[in-house]
């Protein structure tokens, strides 16, 4: 389950684990324009954890989801 909201300056998207079994916290994703964040609380340490992606990051982790193993570099789009 996940919920979208529109911000004034980002895209907020909550991934919600749901189901049997070990469930992981909550990972919220801020969408901005310079960068992506996720962030999802430690369980361990109560403490939320975030990781930074740049636009082209973004991008090379979108591509990987559907390539084979491998090394790849991919190429900006003319036009």
């Amino acid at each position: 389950m996940f919920t979208i909201e529109h911000d004034f300056d980002a895209t907020v998207i909550t991934l919600i684990d749901e189901g049997a079994g070990h469930l992981q916290q909550d990972v919220t994703i801020h969408a901005f324009e310079e960068c992506v964040t996720l962030q999802q609380l430690d369980p361990r340490t109560d403490e939320p954890v975030t990781v930074t992606l740049s636009p082209a990051q973004l991008r090379d982790l979108a591509a990987a989801l559907d390539l084979p193993e491998g090394a790849y570099s991919l190429r900006p789009q003319e036009g």
